[in-house]
């Protein structure tokens, strides 16, 4: 654990951004809990709690609600962003106009941004004057919210192009709970946590038409290929997906009934149109947009994506999901290890 302590911002007091509060307050650093709504800012500070996201469990008093974002940014060198993809471009404008001195963003959102097909890193980038970045973070891996405010053992990654910013971050948040390694894979890292929740979708869809659990693990496995596919030709390292911020965001997001994306599919194989799951989700399903945007990049970059387009079709273009497993299910026949293969022969030319 870190012997210096210091104050963080972590703006976003959704279920995620509270629940790496309580890590933060844990190890013993004064909080900033940013949130838009002020009732939601008066109930963490008198009561200790945010019920709406985390309910029944009581936060540390070290973490205290900012309802003005120029009070919580006071004096501040690190902020974790930790607001939905959508959001990202209009929080930043809001930073930008009250803070003064350079940060440390460390972003925990998963997802691409549709049509200008940024990653969240880009997004920052392009959002944030260089005299006020000092560096960008993303924090990603295997983590429900509802286990890690219960303090259940759980590992991530952290990734930046500035490796002593990833220590940093790591030095922050690293404790007997809650484990975290380094990873210089920036790519791997966004890419793996952002297309993990398209999977975790179709995989909500086949267990709502209830196909069990080996349609579920073929998806699962053909769900990484095709990440993976589309990660190594944007520029990742293919190992980084066989990590936490691959195959173990993958498994945890497609079989959890924690996994808001798993839900949302699991309410359109049942027979439920977009619109009413999203209703009755109440929160982001950040997979949706997703969708949208590794469609448009698989056509950029000239990849198969076959689960990605025909969830495209299911959310986009109205298609019968079970018209959609099954139209996976009829394509032609391929070898297994093909993907592999290209990646190979891809490295070798490059080399």
């Amino acid at each position: 654990m870190q012997e210096n302590k210091e104050a963080i911002a972590v703006v976003g007091a959704g279920s995620w951004g509270t629940a790496l509060a309580m890590v933060l307050a844990d190890n013993g650093h004064e909080v900033r809990l940013w949130s838009h709504n002020e009732s939601q800012v008066k109930e963490i500070n008198q009561y200790h709690m945010n019920k709406k996201y985390l309910p029944e469990i009581q936060l540390p008093e070290l973490i205290v609600g900012f309802a003005s974002l120029s009070d919580a940014l006071a004096g501040i060198k690190t902020v974790i962003l930790a607001v939905p993809t959508k959001a990202i471009r209009e929080v930043l404008g809001k930073v930008r106009t009250v803070q003064n001195s350079p940060l440390t963003i460390a972003h925990v959102s998963k997802g691409i941004e549709p049509d200008s097909l940024l990653r969240i890193s880009e997004l920052i980038k392009e959002e944030m004057p260089r005299e006020l970045l000092k560096a960008v973070v993303v924090l990603s891996g295997p983590s429900h919210a509802e286990e890690v405010s219960r303090r259940h053992p759980t590992t991530v990654t952290v990734s930046s192009e500035d490796m002593s910013a990833s220590e940093e971050i790591q030095d922050l948040f690293i404790n007997h709970n809650f484990r975290v390694y380094t990873n210089p894979d920036v790519i791997g890292v966004e890419i793996g946590g952002a297309l993990k929740n398209i999977i975790a979708l179709a995989a909500g869809i086949t267990d709502g038409l209830g196909y069990g659990d080996n349609a579920k693990a073929a998806l699962i496995t053909r769900g990484l290929a095709e990440i993976a596919r589309l990660g190594t030709k944007m520029g990742a390292n293919p190992l980084t997906f066989s990590g936490l911020a691959g195959i173990g965001d993958l498994i945890v997001t497609c079989t959890s009934v924690h996994s808001r994306n798993w839900r949302a599919g699991n309410l359109l194989g049942k027979g439920n149109n977009l619109e009413e799951v999203l209703d009755n989700m109440g929160m982001v399903v950040e997979g949706v947009r997703t969708t949208k945007a590794a469609y448009q990049l698989a056509q950029k970059y000239n990849v198969s994506m076959p689960i990605t387009c025909a969830l495209y079709d299911v959310l986009f273009n109205g298609k019968n999901a079970k018209d959609a497993v099954d139209v996976l299910m009829a394509r032609g026949k391929t070898h297994e290890m093909e993907d592999l293969v290209n990646i190979l022969e891809e490295r070798n030319l490059e080399d």
